[in-house]
């Protein structure tokens, strides 16, 4: 038995607790942070390197066999977002060191990071509905305290709503885990999965998936209850909102994948329907909300919710390339709303506000930023040959495929939505004279400027990395689509082939 899937829980809670045992010291709990990062993912690239041929890692905790004890399964899927959790750790602790006011690291930022990569990574590696839930709690407490750290009234009217809606949905998933057990006597994905297929109760666990789908569709920003999210995300600073957008949403999007591929198969023509829908009205309703907003940072914190519709609607359609599609764009949305999460605090560092009437000229004063922005942008929007190109392409030959056309011209529509909100930041921020000369707030020598823009520097080249080599990592998420439409795979390594 390896112990290399546990590394990716063991490592952050290290770091996190030598960060608190250093915690009078901000240059050792910044040092402690950003090798804590580098470990994590140094960990993930050896996790990716043994799982890249299809082979699904597996450990029985305290060496108690599936579906006794606790189990640790990282896939293909799971390594993918272990390296992109990796690489977000280390952008995002580089640019807190520069970013971050020295009170909120002195209240603890950096081990609440690392205890939150800790809940993130924990929720992909388990292979056990109950510690999904557990990590989910992990997330939803360390998350609140970063949320609400610094003690400003819109930051904690925000943590608020964030909280109380998430507890909601930690309530829908915990009574859907009640029934499943009532019902299975097991909380093991891969044994549940193997008890459903024998097709008994179907109606129940119909009952379930709808409950799911709620929960999840809660956390991840899912219409209609999404409004939380633009409440809260623009409230804190730039790399705590960076670090939400990048990881907390897409936690619920991958369990809504893995349980959806895994678990219920009894009646997947209404259950993906009803993802489809859902997906579609997530990207409308999330891009004309952010039509309307005239401040950087409530665009971006919108426009989260549209972008989770379109790996939603890869979900819902439920093929193996639609799958592909769903896993490129997850990676690739993760890297750019993380960097314009990012662009959009160097902005407010240097002026003081995003709000757009109050900006511009930007593209003379920072020229470099306003390159890195635009990249980002148009990446986001779907513009050739950026990576958003061919996820987006890709999603919408799968629609085609399954005549599917209405969730096609939706996409299409939420495409060029997106388009013109990224445009109107770019007129009003970078673009435009400024209504009246607004002198740098927080003015810094050139060699601050270029450590404050390294980490967006960092996911830019990520981002033109995902465009030019589209090809193996289109070749790497059609493995891990293979992986989720036959799930078989999966329940063989984790109950030994015990069916």
């Amino acid at each position: 038995m390896t112990l290399l899937p546990v590394l990716p829980i063991i490592v952050p809670l290290a770091g996190a607790v030598l960060c608190m045992l250093t915690r009078k010291s901000l240059l050792l709990q910044k040092i402690i942070a950003m090798a804590t990062s580098f470990i994590i993912l140094l960990v993930s690239i050896l996790i990716m390197l043994e799982t890249k041929d299809g082979t699904i890692a597996v450990m029985s905790v305290g060496g108690w066999k599936a579906p006794f004890g606790i189990t640790l399964a990282i896939d293909m899927l799971s390594s993918m977002m272990l390296i992109l959790v990796g690489l977000l750790a280390v952008g995002i602790t580089a640019y807190s060191c520069q970013d971050l006011d020295e009170e909120r690291m002195r209240f603890g930022f950096f081990p609440l990071m690392l205890i939150l990569l800790m809940g993130v990574n924990g929720a992909f590696i388990t292979g056990d509905l109950f510690n999904l839930y557990v990590w989910f709690e992990v997330l939803l407490t360390a998350s609140f305290i970063l949320l609400a750290l610094g003690g400003e009234r819109p930051q904690l009217e925000g943590s608020i709503k964030y909280v109380t809606l998430n507890l909601l949905s930690s309530a829908l998933f915990l009574a859907g885990i009640g029934i499943f057990y009532g019902m299975a006597g097991t909380l093991n994905m891969a044994e549940l999965a193997h008890v459903i297929q024998q097709g008994e109760r179907g109606g129940l666990v119909t009952m379930v998936a709808v409950m799911f789908i709620m929960a999840f569709g809660i956390k991840c920003g899912m219409f209609p209850l999404y409004f939380w999210l633009p409440a809260s995300y623009p409230t804190p600073p730039a790399a705590v909102t960076a670090l939400f957008s990048g990881l907390l949403t897409k936690v619920g999007v991958y369990s809504l994948i893995r349980v959806f591929t895994l678990i219920f198969s009894t009646d997947p023509e209404f259950l993906h329907g009803l993802i489809l829908v859902g997906a579609s009205l997530t990207m409308l309703s999330g891009v004309l909300a952010a039509a309307c907003q005239y401040d950087m940072r409530k665009i971006l914190a919108v426009h989260i919710v549209s972008q989770i519709g379109y790996i939603l609607m890869g979900l819902g359609l439920f093929t193996r390339l639609a799958l592909t599609g769903a896993i490129v764009y997850l990676m690739h949305v993760i890297i750019v709303k993380t960097n314009l999460f990012l662009i959009a605090g160097a902005v407010k560092r240097i002026k003081g506000t995003t709000d757009l009437h109050k900006l511009g000229g930007l593209y003379k004063e920072r020229p470099g930023l306003s390159i890195l922005f635009i990249l980002s942008a148009m990446s986001l929007a779907g513009i050739p040959p950026l990576s958003g190109f061919f996820a987006k392409l890709t999603l919408i030959i799968s629609g085609l495929q399954v005549e599917s056309w209405w969730i096609v011209v939706t996409a299409l529509g939420v495409s060029l939505l997106t388009l013109y909100s990224m445009t109107k930041i770019w007129a009003y921020v970078f673009w435009k004279p400024a209504p009246e000369p607004l002198p740098d707030v927080n003015p810094m020598s050139q060699g601050q400027w270029m450590l404050f823009l390294l980490p967006i520097i960092g996911f830019s080249v990520i981002i033109v990395a995902i465009s030019v080599f589209a090809g193996p990592i289109f070749e790497f998420a059609d493995v891990a689509a293979g992986q989720l439409m036959n799930p078989q795979g999966y329940m063989d390594a984790v109950l030994g082939g015990r069916q």
